[in-house]
């Protein structure tokens, strides 16, 4: 009797021992592409068994005794991107290392909080709404720059970033500003940094043209000085997506808004910026061209034609409209 209840113990033992090796060893497919999201603080029990509801391992059991096996090795937090055949123990060893999956967030010129919130949604870096109100209220982040900014409009500087779904809004939001800064400091961008901002952002809307940026913003800082609407149309957009309102077009209700964004009513430069612009915008809003240009409007072929007069302007406008109906 004790002789067969040995066997039958060694037997299990050996059952078991097999098992666990097969769990640990036996590499797993997953199906596609598999993600695995581990947030800090988890235990090493609710990640075995995430690793394991996604397919990722064979056995939550085997992968926590190789874990107590490691002296309980730090694992570390961050989105996991699994679509190659791996053994729990290459899975452990991914998680000790912290190899992380990092997602790609591209911020082009031009690109408002608004654009911002839905590439980075698009990107699954988050939800749209949460990085708005991040971007509309968390003010602070930037309020030894410019304490009459409204949000982190204009602050969340364009360019190519790489962030991890463990990041939040609040620290997105703080590496753009923090790219800001240093783009700031290596153009010189000191005094009357809220304006030029807010200007440059206008300018950025207006063209892509590097070199009519300068001209275009010596444009708007000739009426300015005359004290005219600036009447930029970028402005009304920016006044209509502020109040959930834009349609995809310019409607004549947008231009009799109240907004102090509404360029075409009042007078002067709108509270803040419209966009985020780049480096060349900035540099144009710094050092606008010196001309008598009062207007331009576009040749419909990606550059712009300017005027002195309301008269050469009515004619440039008549021969945008002509170019429009031909390319039709």
């Amino acid at each position: 009797m004790l002789r067969f209840l040995f066997r039958a113990i060694l037997v299990a033992i050996v059952v078991l021992a097999a098992l666990l090796a097969f769990g640990l060893l036996a590499s797993v497919r997953p199906s596609g592409q598999q993600f695995v999201l581990i947030k800090s603080g988890s235990s090493a029990r609710r990640i075995a068994s995430d690793l394991e509801r996604a397919g990722v391992i064979r056995s939550q059991a085997a992968f926590l005794l190789w874990h107590y096996f490691k002296g309980h090795k730090s694992l570390k937090a961050g989105e996991y991107a699994f679509d190659r055949p791996a053994n729990a123990i290459e899975v452990y060893d991914r998680l000790g290392r912290g190899d992380i999956y990092i997602r790609t967030l591209v911020v082009p010129e031009g690109y408002n909080m608004f654009d911002i919130a839905a590439a980075l949604e698009v990107a699954g870096l988050g939800v749209r709404a949460d990085f708005l109100a991040v971007a509309q209220t968390e003010t602070a982040l930037v309020r030894d720059l410019d304490p009459q900014a409204p949000s982190l409009e204009g602050y969340l500087f364009p360019d190519t970033y790489h962030f991890s779904r463990t990041q939040s809004m609040h620290d997105i939001a703080s590496v753009m500003v923090r790219r800001f800064r240093q783009e700031m400091r290596e153009i010189s961008l000191a005094s009357d940094l809220h304006n030029v901002v807010t200007m440059a952002s206008i300018v950025e809307k207006e063209t892509a043209v590097p070199d009519e940026r300068p001209v275009v913003a010596g444009v708007f800082q000739n009426r300015l000085e005359k004290d005219t609407q600036l009447k930029t149309d970028p402005t009304v957009i920016y006044a209509a997506l502020l109040d959930s309102r834009y349609r995809g077009k310019i409607y004549q209700s947008d231009l009799q808004s109240a907004s102090p964004y509404n360029t075409y009513k009042v007078v002067g430069l709108p509270p803040g910026p419209i966009c985020n612009p780049g480096r060349a915008s900035l540099l144009a809003a710094m050092h606008p061209a010196k001309t008598d240009y009062f207007f331009f409007v576009s040749d419909n072929q990606g550059h712009h034609r300017f005027a002195r007069t309301e008269q050469e302007h009515a004619k440039n406008v008549a021969a945008y409209r002509k170019a429009v109906a031909h390319s039709r």
